[in-house]
């Protein structure tokens, strides 16, 4: 694992990767399977999260990815990606992804767009800090932005869901002690019931 600066620029670690979509990968509709194309996605922001980190990094979360058009066989597919932001150790990968034709020549359509969190680790698979991006434009500034808000959103969205899970858990146990304290009454009732009657 190579050292790495304490900062990198959005541009350093950008990839683009195209691939030519074959028939072994579509599926009964006769396009190609959104898997593939997921695939792809976290293959090509995979190496940009180990570049930016500057060794081993893994998928932590798919955070979005919106199909706006399929992906027939023989399209050309490109796929665009870069370090939107980073965390101590977490940084978001935007993968932008188009598509054209291979045998003819027309204008590249907008096929989706999807946003992976990826956690650098060390040789013992413990989370290490990573660079901090430093966007150099406009775009990459309203990039860094939004993946600040998605941040926002995943932080938020995953305290709702202890707090219900919380909650669900409290519903359950105070259900089980009403159980044990109705079965209690219930077993002291047939004692009295017992001890009249004889």
């Amino acid at each position: 694992m190579s050292s790495s600066p304490s900062s990198r620029p959005t541009s350093e670690t950008r990839l683009s990767l195209s691939h030519i979509t074959a028939q072994n990968e579509t599926n009964l509709l006769g396009t190609v399977h959104g898997g593939v194309i997921m695939t792809l996605v976290d293959s090509v922001a995979g190496v940009v999260a180990a570049r930016h980190s500057g060794g081993p990094a893994v998928t932590a979360s798919m955070d979005e990815m919106v199909f706006l058009v399929p992906v027939r066989v023989g399209d050309v597919v490109h796929f665009s990606g870069q370090v939107n932001w980073t965390g101590r150790s977490s940084m978001e990968v935007g993968v932008r992804i188009t598509a054209d034709r291979w045998d003819s020549v027309g204008p590249q359509v907008h096929v989706a767009s999807a946003y992976l969190v990826f956690v650098a680790v060390d040789a013992d698979g413990q989370p290490r800090e990573v660079p901090q991006v430093v966007p150099q434009t406009d775009e990459e500034r309203r990039r860094m932005r939004e993946a600040e808000i998605r941040r926002t959103h995943r932080l938020a969205r995953r305290a709702a869901i202890i707090a219900s899970r919380e909650e669900t858990a409290r519903e359950e146990a105070a259900r089980e002690e009403a159980a044990r304290e109705q079965a209690e009454r219930a077993g002291t009732e047939e004692a009295a019931l017992q001890e009249n009657t004889r």
